[in-house]
């Protein structure tokens, strides 16, 4: 019996003590969905509610009265082996063994679509995260936001939501002149200009901008800045791409900054947030009212000089996501990032939207991994590229995503590396390749699902070890863990679970064995208990996934 099958049950129940006269309750104050929890101590069952409160006030009675009404009620339904009525009203429900074990064919049967929900089916969301500069590689601040927007993108679609990853190219601007003065400098063998790029990636940049463009160095000045700014762009670009896709991190969409600019859409946002009546002139400037919308000042969009300001891209952008049809945006932002959420809501206000809903603003904390050494091609930096060639995707991946995003972090790196249960991702990537390697045995042992004439050997009344029990609980509990990491936007949710289970697991094949001993017949024990096994390889496998995590066969 899954939760949703009891949370029915209890429904059902409300409904028949209405329907008899029992309850003095409106038919419409029973919920279609009774939210049914995994109590906090084993001995007090496998679920508790507590509708009972939530219910009596309304019904005119008292919680224990309607408590113990329901109880009575639920003890009827197959699969219910007991209810326990506790203090001033709480449900403690036990299941019989049969219906708790019928939860690992269950996970089989579905596969990777075990875990999936609807939590947030209708929602339509753009997630930008990441959004470096192309005027150089990704380094340990992109890092997290790579591994944390990713796996947050995962777990939205399997929560039921519709999400298209964008990274924003921030192509504009005076940043993009100076990289190209600076792959120039390289290329003609001068010193970079001040306030340009130092790291030796420029050198390598000017190098290959010159293999493909030999003339470079006899173009005028304004042509050969043009050159080298572009085709800089495009190789460093390419290379973001790149160690992305080495990190197992995919976009949608990469929306060019340029295009805003190009297209009219800057100017255009201008005016349609004028229409909206919050825009207005000031010393020769264009400003938006962002005050209105708890900013702590007004922010101009264009300047003096008739220049548009990154706040109008800002806003131009917003409105393009508007327009692209996306009612939900989320922005995953670095720590430097606080003061946008404001500004970035006062635009969502002023284009007409709920900055409450519409619009959120992530802000990630700073990280850092000890023992790692500083980029020499970039500089001052630890590159992703060195990080992942160093500790390997899986453990970084795995590492940023079982934290909390606002919360400063620092990792080390030779930790990652040891193949001990102290590194939470071997923890769980061993449990997944334990799983693995009991399948292997059993087949060679001849142990299998079916009976040798051909016969289900499936008998969930089987699995009644207490390890058997507490891991079916943690199995039950995967699809909601899912469906609350998308709500609260919290990948390490699934992160901590899977160690949990994982955790579990290494404890119920301590106590319970899949293979018979060698003098031993196969049971249908044996049988049965390889489908909790690979119930579990199931959802731990599922579980990486979502954290874009491998999960390995053999290890």
């Amino acid at each position: 019996m899954t939760p949703d099958e009891l949370s029915g049950a209890l429904s059902a129940a409300l409904a028949s003590a209405v329907a008899d006269g029992t309850l003095a309750l409106p038919a419409d104050a029973i919920p279609a969905s009774v939210h049914v929890e995994r109590p906090r101590q084993r001995e007090h069952g496998d679920w508790a509610t507590n509708v009972a409160l939530q219910l009596a006030k309304k019904a005119g009675t008292t919680p224990r009265a309607l408590a113990e009404d329901l109880a009575r009620r639920l003890e009827a339904t197959p699969g219910v082996k007991a209810v326990d009525v506790a203090g001033p009203g709480f449900l403690n429900i036990t299941l019989d063994a049969a219906a708790a074990g019928e939860l690992a064919r269950a996970v089989v049967t579905a596969g990777p679509a075990y875990g999936r929900g609807d939590a947030l089916a209708g929602q339509v969301i753009n997630l930008e995260y990441i959004s470096a500069n192309p005027t150089g590689p990704l380094h340990i601040g992109h890092t997290r936001w790579a591994a944390l927007g990713d796996s947050l993108a995962r777990i939205l679609r399997a929560a039921g939501a519709e999400v298209a990853a964008e990274y924003y190219i921030n192509d504009a601007g005076a940043q993009m002149d100076r990289f190209g003065g600076s792959i120039l400098a390289r290329a003609r063998g001068t010193e970079v200009p001040e306030g340009g790029y130092k790291g030796q990636y420029v050198a390598e940049l000017a190098t290959k901008v010159l293999a493909e463009r030999p003339d470079l160095l006899d173009l005028p000045d304004d042509e050969a800045l043009e050159v080298a700014r572009e085709e800089g762009y495009r190789l460093q670009l390419a290379e973001i791409r790149q160690v992305l896709e080495s990190f197992g991190v995919h976009f949608d969409v990469w929306f060019s900054e340029r295009t805003l600019h190009e297209s009219g859409a800057v100017g255009k946002a201008v005016e349609r947030l004028r229409e909206q009546g919050h825009v207005y002139d000031q010393d020769g400037a264009v400003w938006l009212r962002t005050t209105d919308f708890t900013d702590d000042k007004d922010r101009v969009m264009i300047r003096a000089n008739g220049e548009p300001t990154y706040f109008a891209a800002d806003a131009a952008y917003y409105l393009s996501k508007k327009d692209r049809g996306f009612p939900g945006k989320i922005y995953l932002l670095g720590a430097d990032h606080h003061g946008y959420i404001n500004r970035l809501k006062a635009i969502a206000a002023a284009a007409g939207d709920d900055p409450e809903t519409n619009i959120e603003v992530l802000i990630g904390q700073l990280v850092n991994v000890g023992g790692a050494k500083l980029s020499k091609r970039a500089g001052n930096i630890i590159e992703l590229r060195d990080l992942v060639d160093w500790i390997g995707a899986d453990a970084v991946r795995y590492s940023l995503a079982r934290f909390p995003a606002d919360t400063p972090l620092e990792l080390q790196g030779e930790d990652l590396l040891k193949q001990t249960n102290d590194n939470p991702v071997f923890y769980v990537q061993y449990a997944h390749s334990r799983t693995a390697a009991v399948d292997r045995n059993a087949a060679d042992r001849g142990v299998a699902r079916l009976r040798e004439d051909g016969s289900d050997a499936f008998d969930p009344s089987l699995l009644s070890h207490e390890t058997e029990s507490v891991l079916l609980g943690q199995l039950t509990e995967f699809p909601r863990i899912v469906a609350a990491a998308a709500q609260h936007r919290e990948p390490h949710r699934v992160a901590r679970y899977l160690e949990q289970l994982a955790g579990d697991y290494h404890k119920w094949y301590a106590e319970c064995r899949v293979l018979p001993y060698p003098d031993e017949d196969v049971t249908d024990t044996h049988r049965t208990r390889l489908w909790l096994n690979d119930a579990v390889r199931q959802v731990l496998a599922n579980g990486l996934d979502l954290l874009g995590v491998s999960a390995p066969e053999r290890m």
